[in-house]
């Protein structure tokens, strides 16, 4: 189990389930795309590798923190008394209602938006695009965990658990994979799934603040913010204006928070240019109907 909650473990078991989603990809796929997903990768695994190492450069704030307020009593875990099956239970549901409160800011606040567009300009949504993410966000999101940490006083092997189902669950709802409806179903009364995380990388502004939820989709539905379903054949990846290869690079990825593009010029230019842009979202096949 301690070999489990090393940082070393973590990595290997994230490998390990982006290996399997991965390869089911190809076997049941949600969308079909024309391009080379090996060449679509690139830059999501270039900044997953990005966000790693911003992990493991400030993880021993997160050490830190969790053992200081444990020692000296602070929060409420500590207050209360909680035995440890209780702290693991509430621990990791108090760190994922912070996770979503971090994840809405990124939605609502202008500087928020600029490094979480990110995220949201990828338009071909698969198993890679987990951590597709700005090194900006990766330390808003670290913010916020650490919040948790002291207003809750949780130790630092419940923040390690958390962190396991945190990675593992952003791979499996990013994942191109198709979903039976009804498994879905019942899934989603307790986790986020790729189906209802689908929504939220939709086009659709009004989908897109949706389904805000990371590990349980409980917070969604319980501050208004669920989206239960849509049609998956008409859904539509990425951001308008962000489809330019030179914005889909690692270097245009990097620059993006920094830069005020002129979203409606930019969606005329690749409405005008679509045949030659060859766009990942004219290419998509969408699934058969009852099959998601």
């Amino acid at each position: 189990m301690e070999s489990v909650l090393t940082d070393q473990g973590r990595l290997v078991m994230l490998i390990a389930l982006c290996s399997v989603l991965w390869a089911l990809e190809s076997i049941i796929p949600l969308y079909k795309f024309c391009n080379s997903r090996v060449r679509h990768a690139i830059p999501n695994v270039a900044l997953t590798l990005m966000l790693v190492i911003t992990n493991l450069s400030l993880s021993f704030s997160s050490a830190y923190l969790a053992d200081f307020t444990v020692r000296n009593g602070i929060g409420l875990f500590p207050f209360l008394s909680l035995a440890s099956w209780i702290q693991i239970i509430f621990g990791v549901l108090a760190l994922d209602l912070f996770a979503y409160f971090a994840h809405v800011l990124l939605h609502k606040s202008w500087l928020g938006w600029q490094f979480h567009r990110v995220h949201h300009s990828e338009n071909a949504v698969d198993v890679t695009t987990a951590f597709r993410q700005h090194p900006g966000e990766t330390v808003w999101r670290i913010f916020w965990q650490l919040a948790g940490i002291i207003v809750f006083g949780i130790p630092l092997w419940v923040v390690i658990v958390y962190l396991i189902f945190s990675g593992l669950n952003a791979e499996l709802e990013h994942a191109n994979i198709r979903l039976n409806r009804r498994v879905d179903w019942f899934l989603r009364l307790l986790i986020v799934t790729p189906n209802m995380h689908k929504v939220h990388h939709s086009r659709d502004q009004r989908e897109t603040d949706s389904n805000y939820s990371n590990i349980f989709s409980i917070w969604d539905k319980l501050f208004g913010t669920y989206t239960s379903a849509i049609d998956l054949r008409r859904l539509k990846y990425g951001l308008d204006g962000f489809d330019v290869k030179e914005r889909q690079t690692l270097a245009g990825l990097l620059k993006m928070p920094f830069m005020n593009y002129n979203r409606v010029r930019d969606s005329l230019r690749e409405t005008f240019n679509e045949a030659t842009l060859a766009l990942v979202p004219v290419c998509k096949k969408p699934p058969k109907k009852g099959k998601s």
